[in-house]
């Protein structure tokens, strides 16, 4: 994506993006849509310190202000490279601990790691099954997900059958995402499914939104970030469209940016992943200063 310099008014309209969005999360019944659920544990963690004085500044030099806060609870703190160490693993969740992000994402292996240093802050632990080809068997990806949540996951970020999907086996498909979504809510965790959207076509990406919706999954995801290219407003457009207002939609894959974040917002997600996600957020507090 082409980088862009926002305006006083283009942050002006992120601002209002933002709030409305966490407005509606924390203002969701708790029976309402579990797309709601992250921001509104967020929001009663111990220690906020919101409306707390002035806005305390972190190591990087941002100054978090409610709005910078406000977007940093849509956004999972991610770090999925194959070759990350437990020292970057830890240092991703002290960041989170600071921003307090909605969640950290991070590989299988680096769940009990991300458990221990973020237990009580609200700040939600996420990791991925099937990653990153979802090519793996039902059974596979069922009982990664069921390991990662027994040791304290509480989101699961799993990988369509793409394969599936484009050979049309749609019922593969949503047995497929129907027993991870079993097994994610039996275990109190939320449910994101990656359609890998680089490699589908429009009517397959619908396909994959309403079979998704219909297995009782709580977010579709546009990419794994590792694909060919990953979110755009397009797709995610197309995927608010389908799935309606009430589930979640998350943005990942080549979101550098302040001016990419509003793009995805603006087009209907809820929730974005990058791993560019401090950079993003000392933009938005260079722009209020």
């Amino acid at each position: 994506m082409e980088t862009q310099v926002l305006s006083r008014q283009e942050l002006e309209d992120l601002v209002a993006v933002i709030s409305a969005e966490v407005v509606r999360q924390v203002g969701s019944s708790p029976e309402a849509s579990p797309a709601a659920k992250p921001a509104a544990k967020e929001e009663v963690c111990e220690g906020c310190p919101r409306n707390a004085g002035p806005a305390p500044v972190d190591p990087r030099g941002i100054r978090f202000t409610d709005d910078v806060r406000a977007l940093a609870a849509l956004m999972d703190h991610t770090l999925l490279r194959p070759e990350a160490t437990q020292a970057q693993i830890e240092r991703l969740c002290d960041e989170a601990l600071q921003a307090r992000f909605a969640a950290v994402c991070v590989n299988p292996a680096w769940v009990p790691v991300a458990v221990q240093k973020l237990r009580g802050s609200g700040v939600r632990v996420a990791t991925v099954a099937g990653f990153p080809f979802g090519s793996t068997s039902s059974a596979a990806k069922r009982a990664e997900a069921e390991a990662a949540i027994l040791a304290g996951a509480d989101e699961i970020d799993m990988v369509m059958n793409v394969g599936a999907m484009r050979s049309g086996d749609l019922e593969r498909v949503e047995s497929d995402i129907r027993a991870l979504a079993e097994a994610c809510h039996a275990g109190g965790a939320l449910l994101k499914v990656i359609l890998e959207n680089a490699y589908l076509t429009d009517a397959q990406k619908v396909a994959g939104c309403e079979i998704a919706k219909r297995a009782r999954a709580d977010f579709v995801k546009t990419s794994t970030g590792f694909g060919p290219h990953g979110a755009t407003e397009s797709d995610v457009q197309l995927m608010r469209r389908t799935v309606g207002p009430a589930m979640g939609v998350k943005a990942a894959g080549g979101i550098r940016n302040l001016a990419d974040a509003l793009r995805m917002l603006q087009a209907g997600a809820t929730r974005l992943g990058t791993s560019a996600s401090l950079s993003i957020l000392a933009e938005a507090a260079s722009l209020e200063a």
